[in-house]
């Protein structure tokens, strides 16, 4: 079987695909010279820079995997290898200990200003005065995002002294603490709290921006950022602007929104330290993703399992009776998990009806992929999905029941939170297996799953669905559909609806505090609805 591996890959990696494969290394060809002989490769191995879209895969007659020597998948269309039932793998630990040793080397440099007092040094300048720069000793670290990197960069600040704080809605309080890192529940409020703060979260429409105007206007005065994860978490607008007004004392950029790039206003800052996409750049860490990345083709052209394939499917030996409720379960628990919030201690699975009796393994899997799914820094599959809650310290149950009192087959999913438990439940119905959410907080409702869904809690009283109509009104969002659920007359009742667009959160925030609700949540299932 033929190999093509079109940018640059490991010595190592190169050897141990030459030991069974026939190995074509063409590095710089450009997207119409990849086109015209893709046909005739097995496998395919790239980096961050060759792109595998759609169009590439149609000329792709005999390809039978993708291999992303890397974690990030931002330049590989996996839903259209998905239809064309090509493999997609990665390396999704090759590169982490490179790259949080490389966020800690940008914070030591922006905080003492050292490329730039090496720049006047070698440019006849003794600047001693000019270059004073700020400890880190007893300063606080904010981290947005502890998955494998944030963690490790928890770790190495702890031991230089800081004070760790964090946001990440899939860590519990308990975990972190053993890190010795404290949980605030939003971003701005990592902000707020962080003399340097470091993000650690994958590219994706939830993400991108996340650090933008309204964090920097509510940050800590002098706070200084640095970023090696990917290009446009941090809206370089924004940045540019606090940079330059004082608001942010400093930055150190690894990864930009276009790249490669050689002139950006930021370069022009004297607070501002850059470098070229350096964070998996380490001897080490090319080789780890080489060898990494080898093993994982080899595997997949020899039909065997992979454990680090990203479209893998559960399994052709799934139950027929549970196989349709597989979209159910997944959009379950990515429902449970947005309600919840942060600091999430378990998840538990909960089958009743037919299906109970059946193999219910896979439905859980396809559970956990929802619900870890939009805050990871890689892409969530079945098989690493029970890793990702066992490094975070969650709990993962599951339960049956043959009996169902109201439906035929019910699951519902129910997320531990510091002592609270949030609960959303399911079903299929009619001939076409419609999914519906039929249960949330404990409210009966009968909803289908919209792209964007908001869900209010308040005590129930006359006025508040009109209340909640104009101020949506006024903020441009239309209401597709709406109902409300409760438990009694005048005691807490639940507000879901579907809308056209996302609810800004300063809208969220003022329906709240006007119609004095206990709180607010917007869902968004369809990461292209965020665009709208």
């Amino acid at each position: 079987m033929k190999v093509l591996v079109t940018e640059q890959l490991s010595e190592a990696g190169l050897d141990l695909l030459r030991r069974e494969l026939d190995v074509d290394v063409r590095s710089g060809l450009s997207p119409d010279d990849l086109s015209s002989i893709i046909a005739g490769y097995d496998a395919l191995i790239i980096r961050s820079a060759t792109k595998v879209d759609a169009a590439l895969l149609d000329r792709a007659e005999n390809l039978k995997v993708v291999g992303r020597a890397g974690i990030g998948l931002d330049n590989v269309d996996v839903d259209a290898a998905t239809r064309h039932g090509v493999l997609v793998v990665n390396a999704p630990q090759s590169n982490v200990l490179s790259a949080a040793e490389h966020t800690m080397a940008l914070l030591l440099a922006q905080a003492r200003n050292i490329p730039q007092a090496h720049t006047a040094l070698t440019s006849g300048s003794w600047e001693r005065e000019k270059w004073q720069g700020v400890e880190l000793h007893s300063k606080t670290l904010g981290i947005v995002g502890l998955g494998r990197v944030g963690t490790l960069v928890a770790q190495r600040a702890s031991a230089f002294g800081m004070n760790v704080v964090a946001y990440d809605p899939y860590v519990s309080a308990s975990r972190a603490a053993q890190m010795g890192v404290r949980l605030v529940p939003s971003v701005a409020e990592v902000c707020a709290a962080a003399d340097f703060l470091t993000i650690h979260l994958p590219k994706t429409p939830e993400t991108v921006g996340i650090i933008g105007e309204r964090e920097l206007a509510t940050a800590k005065p002098g706070l200084r950022i640095v970023n090696t994860a990917r290009g446009g978490l941090v809206d370089e607008d924004a940045l540019l602007r606090a940079l330059k007004d004082g608001r942010v004392a400093g930055a150190a950029i690894d990864v930009f929104v276009s790249e490669p790039v050689t002139e950006h206003p930021l370069f022009a800052l004297e607070n501002v330290v850059v470098t070229p996409h350096l964070g998996a750049s380490t001897a080490e860490a090319q080789d780890k993703a080489g060898m990494a990345i080898a093993e994982q083709v080899g595997l997949a052209l020899r039909g065997e399992f992979v454990p680090y394939a990203v479209n893998l499917e559960v399994g052709a030996d799934i139950p027929e009776p549970v196989r349709p409720y597989l979209g159910l379960a997944e959009r379950l628990g990515r429902v449970a998990v947005a309600l919840a919030g942060t600091g999430i201690e378990g998840l538990r699975f909960e089958y009743y009806g037919g299906i109970a009796e059946h193999d219910t393994r896979a439905l859980t899997l396809t559970g956990l992929k929802g619900a870890f799914s939009s805050v990871m820094h890689e892409p969530v599959t079945f098989v690493n999905a029970p890793l990702l809650a066992k490094e975070r310290g969650i709990s993962v149950e599951e339960t049956k029941s043959s009996q169902s009192l109201d439906y035929v087959n019910l699951i519902e999913v129910r997320a531990e939170c510091e002592g609270e438990t949030v609960s959303v439940a399911g079903v299929l119905v009619g001939k076409r297996d419609n999914e519906k959410l039929v249960r949330i907080y404990g409210y009966e409702v009968d909803m289908a799953f919209s792209p964007i869904i908001a869900l209010f809690r308040y005590e129930d009283r006359p006025g508040i669905v009109g209340a909640v109509g104009s101020l949506l009104g006024a903020a441009g969002v239309n209401i597709a559909n709406m109902q409300v659920a409760r438990h009694t007359e005048g005691g807490e009742a639940l507000m879901a609806m579907a809308v056209d667009s996302p609810i800004p959160q300063d809208v969220l925030d003022e329906i709240v505090s006007q119609a004095a609700m206990r709180d607010a949540r917007l869902i968004v299932l369809d990461p292209e609805a965020r665009e709208a």
